[in-house]
């Protein structure tokens, strides 16, 4: 099971809320989630990164455990918000301090048979690396959006990037015009 939601969100929203804009709550989910501890989801959060440049690249990490290319994402740490969890995961899985512009959407799957919801945020690196990446991430690559849909292993990473990475670059570009453009001015 996989689900997106790439509605406009302010950071401070909940997972409840979120579950609530997937549909969840109509299909019952919610309220079965909430009825005991193991049925809880799991609450993770992470980041769309790109490093700007005449040719943007997207971060993509290997896992160290099963070989697999993913998003730069982790779980949540108890009483944690999302978006510390998401600058903190990126920089312990690429090693990149980022900035962050704005809120990407949300995706919802299962894993052993609990519910994940995973919310993205566009994020851009600032500097140069600050430290290695931590030992669950054996690589990390620095790919065009297209080589990074294909390179991503699970296929619903593959469908949130191709609907979200247009958006993440398309705000990247404007954001390089706005600052030559006030550096002409001045």
């Amino acid at each position: 099971m996989a689900g997106f939601s790439s509605r406009k969100q302010e950071a401070g929203y909940g997972y409840a809320r979120t579950l609530r804009l997937l549909g969840a709550c109509s299909s019952g989910i919610a309220s079965d989630m909430t009825d005991s501890a193991e049925a809880a989801p799991i609450l993770a959060a992470g980041g769309i990164v790109a490093r700007e440049g005449s040719r943007p690249r997207i971060a993509i990490v290997r896992l160290r455990r099963d070989k697999s290319w993913v998003l730069p994402k982790g779980k949540l740490n108890p009483g944690e918000h999302a978006l510390a969890a998401a600058r903190r995961e990126v920089l312990e899985e690429i090693g990149y301090e980022v900035s962050v512009h704005g809120f990407l959407g949300s995706m919802l799957y299962s894993v052993d048979d609990r519910i994940k919801i995973v919310q993205f945020w566009h994020m851009r690196i600032v500097g140069g690396p600050l430290r290695e990446p931590t030992d669950d991430v054996k690589a990390v690559k620095w790919l065009s959006l297209k080589q990074a849909i294909e390179t991503l292993t699970r296929t619903h990473e593959k469908l949130f990037l191709a609907n979200v990475g247009p958006v993440a670059l398309k705000a990247g570009k404007q954001s390089v015009r706005d600052k030559y453009s006030k550096l002409r001015v001045a």
